[in-house]
């Protein structure tokens, strides 16, 4: 169901913060965030004013580029006019998003930690922010995700790197921890107490000590590859997974369910030769 302002209630976003909208409709829109893009364009193309170096979905996306995710041109942004700044609380700094709105422009930020969170947010920031009706993608991608059950082995132990040197893994309260919950993997620093992080840096031996039954290895933010990662857990199974179906909040979640479980389903065993040796950083 698609969330409606209340009338003469200031709109906010995800985190509470009013959004100065003005009363013309969003016609322009600079995106910061890869997973906002695709959604966005997936929705409305014609909407996008800017997008970020990383925006790489849909592949034929051409809109003037504004910098990382991390170091957005905020001159390039303003020159650009947009109606409306599209951002996340975890992949966009503060300093950048308020020199954007002192600069006068509207930012919305969105702020995604669980699957149901996705959905909402993102019903908002489409039909709220954007003024676009509830795209019939959304509702496939929450009946996708409604139909999944975990996989066969269920409540397998699985560690997940997103990055090393150093090695960080998946923790508390993470959207990519929630989707793995659902396909029945068990996430032991989601678990641990003592580590209340969302991305915890985990010292490899602490992780081999965990004694994972799966270590899962997304090709994002780290790009971790059948030569990069498994190697580094001797006799544990690992998989590789696409990162874009197990982070990003967008249309890809409408086949993120077939995807992942598809991937999880294949294991790749490290080389003989790392088996018996000490795992490398």
């Amino acid at each position: 169901m698609t969330s409606l302002p209340v009338p003469g209630a200031p709109v906010v976003d995800d985190l509470g913060s009013a959004v100065p909208l003005g009363a013309a409709p969003v016609r322009r829109v600079v995106s910061l965030v890869p997973s906002l893009t695709e959604a966005l364009a997936a929705t409305a193309d014609g909407l996008l004013a800017g997008a970020t170096d990383w925006c790489s979905h849909p592949a034929d996306l051409a809109v003037p580029r504004i910098g990382g995710t991390k170091n957005p041109d905020v001159a390039r942004i303003v020159a650009l006019a947009p109606d409306l700044v599209i951002a996340n609380a975890e992949e966009n700094r503060r300093p950048d998003l308020d020199a954007l709105r002192a600069a006068g422009l509207p930012v919305w930020v969105t702020d995604i930690r669980t699957l149901d969170q996705a959905v909402h947010s993102l019903d908002r920031l489409l039909t709220v922010g954007c003024g676009l009706p509830r795209p019939p993608w959304l509702d496939a991608a929450e009946a996708a995700w409604a139909r999944v059950r975990p996989l066969p082995g269920a409540a397998r132990r699985a560690v997940v790197p997103i990055w090393r040197r150093p090695w960080m893994v998946l923790g508390h309260d993470t959207f990519a921890g929630d989707l793995l919950h659902r396909l029945g993997l068990r996430l032991p620093h989601a678990e641990d107490p003592d580590r209340p992080e969302r991305y915890p840096a985990v010292p490899l031996p602490e992780l081999l000590a965990a004694r994972p039954d799966l270590v899962v290895l997304p090709d994002e933010p780290y790009r971790f590859t059948s030569d990069d990662g498994p190697e580094a857990f001797p006799g544990v199974p690992a998989t590789l997974v696409s990162g874009r179906h197990l982070t990003w909040y967008g249309p890809s979640l409408v086949e993120a369910p077939a995807v992942l479980a598809k991937q999880l389903a294949r294991t790749v065993q490290p080389p003989a030769s790392a088996r018996p040796g000490r795992p490398r950083p």
